[in-house]
């Protein structure tokens, strides 16, 4: 059942003295997915139409189904998938507007935070290799993390329980002292089935998009809702 939104704090709070383990998405977590919503339903059909010869509604008509077929899949993340798809380097593509990742709001103070803690910090992503690796270049996340880790890798996304499973091999964790923050709520819903206790999620993963109204987990707009009870950092 959905539960509503409400900006009663209280019912966020976290007691970060039982927690060991954060694991944190990153697009539309830590970073605002307007880039990633503009590059895949602006950028990518636009220059497909254009190096087809053919106008926007035609390129959207093609790429469109076969978006809705590999959502939640791991080739709905790949870049060399899309790449064979479209029949240019996406990677490439994504680099030359790299300019337009951004932070979520606060989401840097809430890692310096979390840094300043004894909590261990760890970035989970479906992010395809190439795009991990433009985005650290873009924004300065891996300081402030202590381990990285994305499904590629894994040969399976969060969506997978087989994921859950080769991250504790390669990462292990208490389930029940580990919170994780994504905005997607079937990835939420695979790491609930895992046994991860803590779940949260986000009210506006995209800052061009209005902030969602209801979820079916517990929710904040930014992460200073998450502050009580982390220490504060110099700088």
């Amino acid at each position: 059942m959905a539960l509503s939104v409400h900006h009663d704090k209280s019912v966020l709070g976290v007691d970060w003295s039982k927690i060991d383990t954060v694991l944190l998405d990153m697009d539309g977590t830590l970073l605002d997915l307007r880039f990633d919503t503009q590059f895949w339903t602006e950028t990518v059909p636009a220059t497909y139409a254009q190096t087809q010869g053919i106008d926007l509604e035609a390129a959207q008509a093609y790429l469109n189904p076969i978006h809705a077929r590999e959502s939640g899949h791991l080739n709905w993340y790949c870049l060399d998938f899309w790449s064979k798809i479209v029949g240019f380097d996406i990677a490439q593509l994504k680099q030359q507007h790299a300019a337009n990742i951004s932070w979520r709001p606060e989401a840097e103070n809430f890692l310096r935070r979390l840094r300043a803690s004894h909590c261990e910090v760890v970035l989970i992503t479906n992010a395809h290799p190439d795009t991990l690796r433009i985005k650290l270049q873009q924004i300065r996340l891996e300081p402030l993390l202590d381990k990285v880790f994305t499904s590629h890798s894994f040969s399976a996304p969060k969506e997978y329980q087989i994921f859950w499973q080769k991250l504790q091999a390669a990462s292990a964790f208490d389930p029940k002292r580990t919170v994780f923050i994504d905005d997607s709520e079937s990835v939420l819903a695979s790491a609930e089935t895992y046994g991860v206790a803590h779940l949260i999620t986000l009210r506006q993963p995209d800052s061009s998009q209005p902030e969602r109204t209801q979820t079916r987990y517990p929710a904040v707009l930014h992460f200073d809702e998450l502050f009580e009870g982390l220490p504060h950092f110099d700088g």
